[in-house]
């Protein structure tokens, strides 16, 4: 098989396996509903750093249970934003809310852990006022910092938004100050992303897994994680 081939199958099969563990955990979310307040009290009973969990679009925390279970296990009481919903919003009106959340329970030196769509919201969480002051860093996976050409197709506003000529998207690239605070995590191959996840200024990180959604899973997504929670602030 020619080496071009053997390539294109790599990739229909990475495409498959992609959309199956997407489908598997949002059908997974849904029959099987966890408490978010379980991961609030951590499992190891010390007092680490608080996170904040921020999915992509069409998610909601759930999809993000692997590694609240793997933070909650590590001593880190594990905040989810309720009113996110599913993530259809404005990318700054959902960073609003949890600005909004963050105040309300008065936390500070946080962690963001987001995916995808989450990492442009937590971006501009740490534009906001309360939420430059609150959070400390901010670990994004598979996040479309720079668009995605694929956006463009769309006539739905909450895909369109991560088209690389979006308004409020070319506002936060020039926003490179927080970008030092920022642990950007992405697979070698992202079939909704193909002009990649890095993000100038930030520390970047590249998986060998390839898809959008399998590296919530990959056993070495945890290991960054760990290492970047418990960095010093």
């Amino acid at each position: 098989m020619p080496q071009r081939m053997r390539r294109r199958a790599a990739l229909a099969r990475a495409w498959a396996a992609d959309y199956a563990y997407v489908g598997f955990w949002q059908v997974n979310g849904f029959l099987f509903r966890k408490d978010p307040s379980e991961y609030l009290v951590p499992e190891a009973g010390a007092a680490g750093r608080p996170v904040v969990l921020i999915p992509g679009v069409y998610e909601n925390w759930q999809f993000l249970r692997p590694l609240a279970q793997a933070l909650s296990s590590w001593g880190h009481p594990v905040h989810t934003v309720a009113p996110l919903g599913f993530n259809r919003g404005r990318i700054d009106r959902m960073a609003e809310l949890v600005q909004q959340y963050l105040v309300e329970r008065d936390l500070s030196d946080v962690i963001v852990v987001a995916h995808s769509k989450g990492g442009l919201i937590g971006k501009q969480l740490m534009l906001l006022p309360e939420g430059a002051r609150r959070v400390d860093h901010m670990v994004a996976v598979n996040t479309p910092f720079s668009g995605s050409v694929y956006a463009r197709f769309f006539f739905v506003p909450s895909i369109r938004a991560f088209s690389p000529r979006d308004k409020l998207l070319l506002r936060l690239q020039g926003s490179s100050d927080v970008n030092a605070r920022i642990t950007s995590v992405y697979s070698r191959f992202d079939p909704h992303i193909p002009g990649g996840s890095s993000l100038p200024g930030a520390r970047n990180i590249q998986l060998e897994t390839m898809g959008h959604f399998r590296p919530i899973g990959d056993p070495r997504l945890l290991d960054v994680l760990k290492q970047e929670v418990e960095r010093e602030p």
